[in-house]
């Protein structure tokens, strides 16, 4: 499954992906500001995002424009070291100014069912977003959808169970809650990606298709995760 607008960029390492995304996500919010007074974020999980936004968290910005919201989110208590939250905000929120009330994290430890119901309001609320970050996982499995997973229709986030890395339990913004986004950037890095970028740039359908032909796309990818094989 593939958008009409999907680029792939290959850089030469992790570092360079880092450095393009934090300058796409500052443009994209200085542009969103001065068309309309905010930004919608959507931040991704896992390793892969986090240089970026630990440079975010040296950088300029009208950050009192700024709304941010998560992907994803896992099971956990607030302060468990797995939560995505958590990691966002040792990287970066916490050490700019963005209000409080304006970083929207997944309530995840009331549970998954309680904790999509009351997200999946917030976002209806709230689209479309200015900017989504997504990242992929090796088995091209993008915020908490898994391969092989159906994703049910009408629901901008959703429950996951029993899910295939630990822990089990989460929750997850949908292709649904994408739509309409100015921007869909992914970011990939590392080799054990890299057969995973060939079946999403063959059109299998991963994941993370789905979420990238949501909108307008650009996966940020680094040389191991590309392949030196490939054109």
């Amino acid at each position: 499954m593939t958008s009409a607008s999907l680029e792939f960029r290959r850089l030469p390492d992790a570092a360079a992906v880092a450095c393009e995304a934090a300058a796409r996500v500052l443009e994209r919010a200085r542009r969103a500001i001065a068309a309309g007074g905010r930004f919608r974020l959507v931040l991704a999980g896992g390793s892969t995002p986090i240089a970026a936004y630990r440079l975010l968290a040296g950088a300029a910005a009208d950050w009192s424009a700024w709304e941010v919201f998560f992907g994803d989110e896992r099971c956990l208590a607030v302060d468990d070291p797995g939560r995505n939250g958590r990691a966002a905000r040792e990287a970066w929120l916490a050490h700019v100014p963005i209000s409080a009330e304006a970083i929207h994290e997944i309530p995840a430890e009331l549970g998954a069912k309680a904790a999509a119901t009351r997200y999946d309001a917030l976002v209806a609320q709230s689209l479309p977003f200015d900017l989504v970050l997504l990242g992929m996982g090796e088995d091209g499995h993008t915020a908490s959808l898994f391969p092989g997973r159906a994703i049910p229709e009408g629901r901008l986030a959703i429950p996951v169970h029993e899910a295939p890395k630990p822990p089990p339990e989460r929750v997850s913004l949908t292709p649904a809650a994408f739509a309409g986004a100015g921007e869909i950037l992914t970011l990939v890095t590392g080799a054990g990606k890299r057969e995973a970028v060939r079946a999403w740039r063959a059109g299998i359908d991963l994941p993370i298709a789905r979420a990238a032909a949501a909108g307008p796309s650009l996966a940020l990818l680094d040389a191991a995760a590309w392949g030196e094989d490939e054109a």
